[in-house]
């Protein structure tokens, strides 16, 4: 006996525009894995499916995803080990993000305090500048660049 088809998500939709009570189960990726245009994926309860958008997408915690028999699947950024990177001025904090960004390093930046990938060179660095660091687990999305076509954490979201 085959397999039953695999379900596939050919839409996505940001946070809060997408039906939410629709949703028939949830997906829980890291940042990473929330970059895509192709892959197969399976749900937190288990449910291969396949998503397949036309172009690739930066998906952000709490958006959804539009499958082909009309269900939704949530998405959730998963927990992750990151550094959060913080000064004793916005000056100094300034300088860390820019030395941050001279590395290409993605960073996400949240009331005052810089989050980057656990990376033990960067740490290095940064606290020979200065920095205060502390380690944490925390969901990561970083900035998408100035030319990412967009602006805030998804812009390449496709219509629903």
């Amino acid at each position: 006996m085959s397999d039953p088809p695999l379900k596939r998500a050919s839409r996505s939709a940001p946070a809060g525009a997408w039906p939410s009570d629709r949703a028939v189960d949830t997906v829980t990726l890291a940042y990473d894995d929330r970059h895509r245009r192709r892959v197969r994926l399976t749900t937190d309860g288990g449910t291969a499916f396949l998503l397949d958008l036309s172009r690739a997408a930066v998906l952000g915690d709490g958006d959804g995803l539009h499958l082909d028999d009309g269900g939704w699947i949530g998405v959730h950024a998963a927990v992750e080990d990151v550094i959060e990177v913080t000064a004793g001025t916005p000056d100094d904090l300034a300088r860390l993000a820019w030395h941050i960004g001279n590395r290409h390093c993605p960073a996400q930046f949240v009331g005052g305090r810089i989050l980057i990938r656990a990376d033990h060179v960067m740490a290095e660095m940064l606290r020979g500048l200065g920095a205060a660091l502390q380690p944490r687990r925390a969901p990561f999305t970083p900035e998408s660049g100035a030319y990412a076509g967009g602006h805030g954490h998804s812009p390449t979201h496709q219509e629903t």
